[in-house]
């Protein structure tokens, strides 16, 4: 029998696919005991009739447009996290801290 050798396979995305890059400013995460799920939508600035109900209420649900939702398998959180870490940091150093976002 043939003895196998150990090979490295590095996975980088394929810029040639037809995927289009979607904007979001806002997420959710929910978990099950098996994944993560994280839905990015488009949050638009709220609208006059927005404002008025949450100045009588003090309670306004806005619906967001969904652009995304992207389940990761719980085994690929920690590398997520530390790579979001990484770039993050990169950033700050790049750009200094960010500056304005939603309150």
């Amino acid at each position: 029998m043939e003895e196998r050798k150990a090979i490295n396979v590095t996975v980088v995305p394929d810029e040639n696919s037809e995927v289009t890059r979607v904007y979001s400013n806002f997420c959710t995460i929910q978990h099950s005991p098996f994944d993560f799920t994280l839905t990015f939508c488009e949050m638009h600035p709220l609208g006059e009739n927005e404002i008025q109900a949450g100045q009588t209420s003090q309670m306004v649900k806005v619906k967001a447009p969904v652009r995304a939702r992207i389940v990761v398998p719980i085994p690929l959180i920690p590398g997520l996290i530390a790579a979001l870490q990484e770039n993050f940091r990169n950033h700050q150093d790049s750009f200094g801290p960010p500056k304005g976002g939603l309150h």
